[in-house]
C-alpha cells in the first residue's frame, strides 16, 4: 500500500483505527472499529460522515467551456442553470462507458467536473484531446478534498460547521460557495446531504468539527450497501465500457435530443433496437447474500448475472442487481435463483431502490 495515494485525512483515518484498502489507487477507509452496519445505519437514522477525495477534480475553463463539455457527455448540460451540478456520463463511440461524472456548471466559461478515482486520468485525457482551442482542462485532483455529510441530522450538521452557508431552501443537485468551501446537495446514499469541497489543507479542520457535530466517520464498505440499498450504478461493475447506459437504466443521464456528445449514434441505434441485456434488482428471498459475477438462473437455465450485491442493513435480506437477458421475458416479481458458489438462492426481480430515497 506504500505506493497508494493517500487523502489529505488519511491521519485522521489511522487514528481513528480505520480499516485501510485500495480504491482506484488511493488508499481508503473502508470501516471503522463499530463496523459497516452501525456506519450504514448512522447514515439512514442520523448523520455520517464519508472521505471521497479519491473523487477526480478535473477544472475546465475558457470560452465556451459549458458548451464544449456538453458537446462530449451525454446528460444535456444546457437544462440546468449555473449553481446547479448534474449526472452525467462520458461514453466510447460504441456506447460503453468510460465513466460516470458529476458536472459543476459554475458557468458558460467554467465547470468542474468529478469523474471516479480509476478513471479520472483518462476521462481527462479525453477531454483534452477534443478540447477546442482557449479552453484547458487542470487536474485539481490533489488540491481539493470532498467530504460527503449524508443523513437526515446532514443539514445542521454542514450549517453548525459552515454557519454562513446558504443552505436553507438550497435544492437537490445545487451548490454554493460558503468562503473557499463548495458546498453541494449531492451524495450517493439515497438520505438527505452535501459534498463539501475544500482546499486540501483545511480538510482536517473540518472534518473534526463535523465530527464535533455529531457526524460518524463512515467507510467505502458502507457506502457500497448504501448505495447498493439505492440502486445507484458503480462504475466496472454496473456500468462500465462493455455495459451501456441503455443497458444499465441509466438513459435518463442521457439527453437524446441533443445533436453531438461521444456515443450517441450508438446508444440511438441500441435504445431504437432494444437492448439484449437490462440491469435489474434482486431481492432474496431465502438466505443468502449475493455477490456481484454470481450466475442469474431460472428453472436451471442460465439469464443473467450480478453485477453488485450485499446484505441489505435496513430491509435486513440480501440484494443485488445483475444484468439480466432480454430474450428471457423475466419481469418485476418473476422468481429466479442466483448461484451463491454452487448454492441457489432463491431471489424475486425487484425494481430499486430497495429503500425509500430521501434526497429531496
Amino acid at each position: 500500500m506504500d505506493d497508494l495515494l493517500t487523502s489529505p485525512l488519511h491521519a485522521r483515518h489511522t487514528a481513528l483505527g480505520a480499516t485501510m484498502g485500495e480504491f482506484g489507487g488511493w488508499s481508503m477507509p473502508i470501516s471503522y472499529p463499530d463496523g459497516t452496519v452501525a456506519e450504514h445505519t448512522a447514515v439512514r437514522e442520523s448523520v455520517g460522515l464519508f472521505d471521497v477525495s479519491h473523487l477526480g477534480k478535473l477544472a475546465i475553463a475558457g470560452p465556451g467551456a459549458a458548451a464544449f463539455v456538453n458537446r462530449c457527455f451525454t446528460a444535456d448540460l444546457d437544462r440546468i442553470e449555473p449553481g446547479s451540478a448534474q449526472y452525467t456520463l462520458c461514453c466510447t463511440a460504441s456506447g460503453g462507458v468510460v465513466d460516470d461524472v458529476i458536472v459543476y456548471l459554475v458557468g458558460p466559461d467554467e465547470v468542474l467536473a468529478m469523474p471516479n478515482a480509476a478513471n479520472a486520468a483518462r476521462v481527462a485525457e479525453l477531454l483534452r484531446a477534443a478540447a477546442p482551442e482557449g479552453v484547458t482542462i487542470t487536474d485539481r485532483h490533489r488540491e481539493i478534498a470532498v467530504i460527503a455529510v449524508q443523513g437526515p441530522q446532514a443539514p445542521s450538521a454542514v450549517a453548525t460547521v459552515l454557519p454562513a452557508a446558504a443552505l436553507d431552501g438550497m435544492d437537490y443537485m445545487a451548490f454554493t460557495d460558503s468562503g473557499d468551501v463548495r458546498v453541494c446537495r449531492t451524495g450517493y446514499t439515497g438520505e438527505r446531504g452535501y459534498e463539501l469541497l475544500v482546499p486540501a489543507v483545511e480538510a482536517p479542520a473540518v472534518w473534526d468539527a463535523l465530527v464535533a457535530a455529531g457526524a460518524k466517520p463512515a467507510g467505502l464498505a458502507a457506502r457500497d450497501t448504501l448505495r447498493t440499498e439505492m440502486g445507484y450504478p458503480l462504475h466496472g461493475q454496473d456500468l462500465s465500457v462493455d455495459i451501456s447506459p441503455v443497458q444499465a437504466g441509466s438513459g435518463w443521464a442521457v439527453g437524446w435530443a441533443k445533436p453531438e456528445f461521444w456515443g450517441r449514434e450508438a446508444l440511438l441505434a441500441e435504445k431504437a433496437a432494444g437492448p439484449v441485456r437490462r440491469l435489474r434488482g434482486l431481492r432474496a428471498t431465502g438466505r443468502g447474500i449475493p455477490r456481484s459475477g454470481m450466475p442469474v438462473l431460472r428453472d436451471g437455465v442460465p439469464v443473467g448475472v450480478t453485477t453488485s450485491g450485499t446484505f441489505s442493513p435496513t430491509t435486513k435480506v440480501g440484494i443485488a442487481l445483475a444484468l439480466i437477458d432480454t430474450a428471457s421475458g423475466i419481469g418485476l416479481d418473476d422468481a429466479v435463483t442466483v448461484d451463491v458458489r454452487g448454492r441457489a438462492l432463491d431471489c424475486v426481480v425487484a425494481k430499486p431502490p430497495f429503500v425509500p430515497s430521501h434526497v429531496r
